[in-house]
C-alpha cells in the first residue's frame, strides 16, 4: 500500500503544522494505475501550488496518500485512518465502485470527501453532508454517449461487458436512452467470452458498434485486436465511453488499431490561459501528455483550496467549505465551469496524429453543477463557498472524444 507519513509534530523550527489532506488514489493492480498516477500527479500539482502561495493561512498544506488498488475494502480502511490522523477532508479517486465505498465511510465519519474523477450516480444511497464531487454524474455523459450514436446512425449496439456496478449501470443508461429512440442493447460477456467467441457473437448479432465495458489492458486490449482482425466486423465502430483511449498506453498497446475509437472525456475544444498553465506544469511532471484526470486531480485541490481546507481550533474539521484564509491563492479551476462542461464525444488520433477511422468531432452538452452528492449544501459550508466552488471545476466536461 502506498504510504505518505503521518504529519510531523510542530516545532518552534519547524513552523506552524501543516494541514493534512487525505488522497485516494489507484497505484497497484487492479486499480487502473496509469489513472491513478495521473490524478495523483494532478493532486500534487494543487498541494505544491497552494504551499507556494502561502499555504492554508499561512500553513503549509500536506498529501497523505493512500493506495485504493481499486478495492472497496481498502478505500473504506483507508478513510478510517485519514480520519484518524486528522486529514481536513478526504479527496481522489477514480474507480466509481471505490468512490462509493468511500463516501458512505466518510459520511458515516462526518470526514468531508471531494470525489475527484468517479462518476457513478448514486455515490451515497441517501442524501449526503460530507460528500461532493468534480465530474458531472455517469448518467450524464453516458445519455449525451447514446445521443452520439444515434447522431453517427448507430441503432443496433453491443457492449462487451465484465461484471461491475459501474458497467451495468452504463449499460443500463445506453439502454434506456436507445431504447426510447428506436435503438437497441446487446449485451456480450466479456469475461465469459474469449475474444474469438465474442467476435463470432458479434457477427451474429449485427449491431454497427462494439462498446467496451471493460478493464484495460485486459481484456479490453485483446477484443480490439479481435475485432480489427475480423474482416466480418470492418464496418463496426469500436467504442469505449469510460475513457479507456485516454491515455498513452492505449495507443502504445495497440498502435493503429487502437485509433478511431470514441470515448467520454473532460477536455475543451479551447482550454483558457490557466488551463494551458496547469497542462504544461502536469506535463513536465507526467513526461507525458496529461489525461483529463490529471487535471481533475489539480482542480480538487484548488476547489479545496478556494473552500480554504480549514481546521478549528483544537483540530477538528471544518465541512467542505470555509472562508479563504490569508494567503490562500484565490485561483479559479482550470477545467470550465461545471455549468458549461459539455460532455463531448471525441475521436483520438492514431499514429502521426491523423484521425483513426470514424472521423473527429465534439457534441457539447450541459453538465450538473458541482453539488453535494444528493442533497443541498449544508448552511455553514454554503455560506463559506467561493465562487470558484459555486461556479464548478476547471475543465470536466464528459465529450465523447476520440483517438
Amino acid at each position: 500500500m502506498h504510504m505518505s507519513p503521518p504529519p510531523p509534530h510542530t516545532t518552534p523550527e519547524s513552523g506552524p503544522p501543516p494541514v493534512p489532506l487525505g488522497a485516494l488514489v489507484p497505484l497497484t493492480r487492479p486499480g487502473w494505475t496509469e489513472a491513478g498516477r495521473h490524478l495523483l500527479a494532478g493532486l500534487e500539482l494543487g498541494v505544491d501550488e497552494v504551499n507556494a502561495a502561502g499555504g492554508i493561512g499561512g500553513r503549509p498544506l500536506e498529501l497523505l496518500v493512500r493506495d485504493t488498488a481499486a478495492d472497496p475494502g481498502r478505500a473504506e480502511a483507508a478513510v478510517e485512518e485519514l480520519a484518524g490522523l486528522g486529514v481536513a477532508a478526504v479527496a481522489g479517486e477514480y474507480h466509481s465502485v471505490v468512490a462509493r465505498a468511500a463516501a458512505v465511510r466518510a459520511e458515516a465519519l462526518g470526514v468531508p470527501f471531494l470525489c475527484s474523477s468517479a462518476v457513478l450516480d448514486a455515490l451515497t444511497e441517501e442524501p449526503a453532508t460530507w460528500v461532493a464531487r468534480l465530474a458531472p454524474a455517469q448518467s450524464h455523459g453516458w445519455r449525451s454517449y447514446a445521443g452520439f450514436l444515434l447522431a453517427a446512425g448507430h441503432r443496433r449496439i453491443a457492449v462487451a461487458r465484465q461484471a461491475s456496478l459501474y458497467w451495468e449501470t452504463g449499460t443500463r443508461i445506453l439502454r434506456d436512452h436507445l431504447g426510447q429512440r428506436g435503438g437497441s442493447v446487446t449485451e456480450l460477456d466479456a469475461d465469459a467470452l474469449t475474444p474469438r467467441e465474442l467476435c463470432d457473437a458479434l457477427a451474429e448479432d449485427g449491431a454497427t458498434a462494439l462498446l467496451l465495458l471493460a478493464g484495460t489492458p485486459q481484456p479490453a486490449v485483446p477484443l480490439v485486436r479481435a475485432v480489427r482482425a475480423d474482416r466480418r466486423l470492418d464496418g463496426v465502430l469500436v467504442g469505449a465511453p469510460a475513457g479507456q483511449p485516454e491515455f498513452p498506453r492505449w495507443l502504445a498497446a495497440l498502435g493503429a488499431d487502437g485509433a478511431g475509437v470514441p470515448f467520454l472525456r473532460y477536455l475543451p475544444e479551447r482550454p483558457g490561459p490557466p488551463a494551458v498553465r496547469v497542462g504544461e506544469a502536469l506535463r513536465a511532471r507526467l513526461g507525458e501528455e496529461p489525461s483529463f484526470v490529471a487535471y481533475e486531480g489539480w482542480d480538487t485541490v484548488a476547489v479545496r483550496g478556494a473552500a480554504d481546507v480549514r481546521h478549528r481550533a483544537g483540530g477538528c474539521r471544518a465541512g467542505l467549505g470555509g472562508r479563504g484564509g490569508r494567503g490562500h491563492p484565490g485561483r479559479d479551476p482550470v477545467l470550465p465551469a461545471a455549468g458549461d462542461r459539455g460532455a463531448a464525444v471525441g475521436l483520438a488520433a492514431g499514429p502521426g496524429g491523423r484521425p483513426g477511422p470514424g472521423g473527429a468531432g465534439a457534441v457539447p452538452r450541459t453538465a450538473p453543477r458541482l453539488s453535494p452528492q444528493g442533497g443541498a449544501w449544508p448552511p455553514e459550508v454554503r455560506e463559506g463557498l467561493p465562487a470558484a466552488v459555486a461556479r464548478g471545476p476547471l475543465f470536466a466536461q464528459r465529450t465523447p472524444k476520440s483517438v
